[in-house]
């Protein structure tokens, strides 16, 4: 009888541990969301001047070398051979791999590590991109649960939509300052990259920059589908 009382014992504490994780990963979701935008007045915005930014409520310094790339000539990607290829620009997601693939037609152009969602989750299905972004601040999350974060320049933003994620979600690619644990859900729903990779993704990625900086997608200038599909592992 005893030895029954402490195995009933001992699988109540593991369902009650079960179960207080779910709920707090849930209140973590709720209550740690990641920062909303608004789609009319997004822009590029750039300060030298920034050098601290907050991270899981702790501050950071922000990179010198952060500086030096956004104040550099765009860079060089590679040119596609014709014939080389059957079909346009795509990027995948992997959220199972934590991997990014940028193909053109069936020929790989890229394949880089990234974090995805670990307080939010990265929506899964077939997007596009509708602005990218030099650089902006983002924030978000929640100071109570120390989730708070608050990022200038965040570079290379590529922010993508479709019909049951509006824009106003802001969910992006871009790069990452913050941390250097890619290969695991690390953000609050965004993609988050190398700063050197996600540069190489901006400048190859549609919508052309047409000589701008930053710009939107148009009927003419459309921007690149991302599919992003798998299930991210637990963090």
């Amino acid at each position: 009888m005893k030895n029954i009382r402490y195995l009933v014992g001992a699988v109540f504490f593991f369902l009650a541990t079960i179960v207080l994780l779910l709920v707090r990963n849930q209140i973590l979701v709720r209550f740690s969301p990641q920062g909303t935008i608004n789609p009319a007045t997004i822009a590029e915005e750039y300060n030298p001047n920034e050098r601290i930014a907050i991270y899981d409520s702790k501050p950071l310094t922000i990179p010198p070398d952060l500086h030096r790339i956004l104040a550099r000539k765009p860079i060089t990607v590679p040119d596609t051979i014709l014939g080389e290829t059957s079909g346009g620009k795509r990027i995948e997601v992997d959220l199972a791999n934590q991997r990014l693939y940028a193909f053109e037609g069936d020929k790989l152009i890229y394949n880089f590590l990234v974090s995805t969602g670990k307080w939010g989750k990265t929506p899964i299905g077939v997007f596009e991109i509708w602005t990218k972004i030099r650089s902006t601040k983002m924030s978000g999350g929640s100071k109570e649960l120390h989730t708070y974060y608050y990022l200038p320049n965040v570079p290379f933003v590529m922010f993508f939509y479709n019909a049951e994620v509006p824009k106003w979600k802001g969910y992006g690619l871009h790069g990452t300052y913050w941390h250097n644990n890619f290969g695991h859900p690390m953000s609050h729903g965004c993609v988050n990259m190398k700063t050197e990779e996600v540069e190489q993704i901006y400048y190859w990625a549609n919508p052309d920059l047409q000589g701008k900086s930053s710009i939107n997608s148009t009927a003419e200038n459309p921007g690149t589908k991302i599919i992003i599909y798998g299930v991210a592992p637990a963090s």
